[in-house]
């Protein structure tokens, strides 16, 4: 999306920023207004958060599970009404008639919408661990980070994001069944030729997620995305590796997916949240 996004803008400045759900603003110093008229800079993320940097101002979104942004080669001209179902939060248009929304399906509405002078200003930005995809992320950063994170299970150490980040639920499970790895395995178990595997595992699997998102429209990368994946969300399919099943483990408000051939020695894991490998 950052790349996508980056071509979009480059040149362009904010025309008009109409905030519909309210509750997706996070702050109010600057003002949305503040936007209007400033030139893009720049694109990047910050693990999870994508940032539009606009002549020092920092326009940052986090889209959470159910968010998305919708590209708009020409901005309806009808101004977007907030309440019921409408998944719109915010639009922006831009100076040559083009934009975005913000949309976010569902009724928990955790996107959230910053702007900021200074992209560290953001608490989850501020609180971000380590890029997994950048060069000093080394074998030696992960050890060191499993070793804190003491006896969590392994599955949770790779989506906090205050541990590493940019990697969710559905990568945590790609890169775990590359690694061959139980998600309940202690962190602090993780050793020797099981790290070397999970570090060479979470370098791939992001490595290949990008290459394969390379060039492709922001409406384009859910589809690729879910195209791409291994076990994340095929519960019931049979494993492309193995053949076996995809089993599924479910939360309160999420579930993991794995093979219990590849990852956990044919073993199933019990359904519930503390569950352990049955013996």
């Amino acid at each position: 999306m950052v790349t996508d996004l980056r071509s979009r803008l480059a040149g362009r400045a904010f025309a008009q920023v109409q905030p519909v759900a309210f509750s997706a603003l996070k702050t109010f110093d600057p003002s949305l207004n503040a936007l209007e008229g400033l030139l893009v800079q720049g694109v990047t993320r910050h693990g999870k958060f994508l940032d539009i940097d606009l002549d020092g101002l920092h326009f940052i979104t986090h889209l959470a599970r159910a968010g998305w942004l919708r590209w708009h080669d020409v901005v309806p001209e009808s101004r977007p009404r907030p309440g019921g179902k409408n998944p719109l939060a915010m639009r922006v248009a831009l100076d040559d008639g083009s934009g975005f929304d913000l949309t976010e399906a569902g009724t928990q509405k955790r996107l959230a919408v910053y702007v900021v002078r200074d992209a560290a200003e953001v608490p989850g930005v501020a609180r971000l661990g380590p890029d997994p995809l950048d060069a000093s992320f080394t074998p030696q950063v992960l050890a060191n980070l499993l070793a804190a994170a003491g006896r969590s299970q392994i599955k949770g150490v790779l989506r906090d994001q205050s541990v590493i980040a940019g990697i969710g639920n559905a990568y945590s499970d790609e890169i775990l069944h590359v690694a061959k790895m139980s998600p309940f395995k202690p962190a602090t178990t993780v050793l020797g030729e099981d790290l070397q595997r999970l570090y060479d595992a979470i370098a791939t699997t992001l490595h290949d997620a990008v290459a394969r998102s390379d060039g492709l429209a922001a409406a384009d990368l859910k589809r690729e995305k879910k195209a791409g994946l291994r076990v994340h969300g095929r519960a019931g399919l049979p494993c492309p590796i193995c053949g076996d099943t995809v089993a599924e483990v479910s939360f309160a408000t999420s579930a993991l997916q794995y093979c219990p051939t590849c990852q956990t020695g044919g073993k199933p894991l019990a359904n519930r949240r503390m569950s352990r490998l049955l013996k």
